[in-house]
């Protein structure tokens, strides 16, 4: 299968170049699509003369809509998401290809102990991957990893779903949870990047935690919810034995805990039927 390598870029100017050299050499790959998200250091320029076909966006609209702008551009039957930073190694390329081609429908380079850039996120991360895990009851190796191949067919099917930051991989896995297909992992090493980083630890640290909610909704949101809500009724039953022993009488606050549990259930209710209907278009 011919592969277009997508690859969203910002400021990269230091390692652009390197990236596309060692990925010209590989076979298979139909294109490089490098795309510049409102770069102000030549970024598209450097990759447009070594050869790379460059989607520009006038101005920086984020990782995850550069990578939907990537991925209408391609042409090629399988897509491959790299970063443009130096810490996917294009040595990993074929690997990820290679488990596209015993089957299955999406490949993510899982990066190993000592890849991440920091404690905090490597943290995180092993949490976000237990909670996937216990979601989709099939185990999530690396969910926020942006290395990762996919049959170009079915990633445009929910290529409306993707955000428009950088929570794209931890969509995209999910929503191929979702509709039952085959999701597969290589274990990776990822260097450390060249240049700053663009994520910010108080702004995008609260919008992580958000995934957190994203992946619930996505996937299933009563495994979510009713757990909630069950912990709320059991609070508000004990604090009403315990009214009831002490002072015997039926509190408002044992009445809100109630009310609250039912409002989360019903919540979580409703917002499962949405997520069925938002997959129905796909026929999923």
């Amino acid at each position: 299968m011919e592969t277009s390598v997508v690859i969203p870029a910002k400021n990269e100017s230091r390692s652009i170049a390197a990236l596309i050299e060692q990925l010209s050499v590989l076979s298979g790959l139909k294109e490089i699509i490098v795309v510049d998200d409102g770069s102000t250091d030549g970024t598209g320029d450097i990759a447009e003369k070594l050869g790379a076909t460059v989607v520009r966006h006038p101005y920086s609209k984020g990782n995850g809509a550069a990578i939907k702008s990537g991925a209408r551009a391609a042409t090629g039957e399988t897509l491959l998401f790299m970063d443009a930073d130096g810490q996917h190694s294009p040595d990993d390329v074929l690997r990820l290809l290679e488990k596209i081609h015993e089957g299955f429908d999406m490949v993510v380079g899982a990066r190993q102990a000592g890849s991440q850039a920091s404690v905090g996120r490597g943290v995180a991360n092993r949490f976000y991957n237990r909670l996937a895990s216990y979601m989709t009851g099939q185990k999530i190796e690396d969910l926020t990893s942006g290395f990762r191949a996919a049959r170009r067919q079915k990633f445009m099917e929910f290529l409306s779903l993707l955000p428009n930051g950088f929570s794209y991989p931890t969509t995209s896995t999910m929503a191929f949870f979702r509709a039952g297909y085959t999701v597969g992992y290589v274990p990776i090493n990822a260097s450390k990047r060249h240049g700053k980083s663009h994520i910010r630890p108080v702004r995008d640290g609260v919008r992580f935690l958000l995934i957190i909610f994203k992946i619930g909704t996505l996937y299933s949101p009563l495994k979510l919810f009713v757990p909630l809500s069950f912990v709320l009724f059991m609070l508000g039953l004990s604090y009403y034995g315990f009214t009831y022993i002490t002072m015997g009488r039926f509190t408002n606050m044992s009445a809100l805990m109630f009310t609250t549990a039912l409002i989360v259930f019903m919540v979580g209710l409703v917002s499962e039927q949405i997520t069925a209907l938002m997959y129905k278009d796909s026929d999923l």
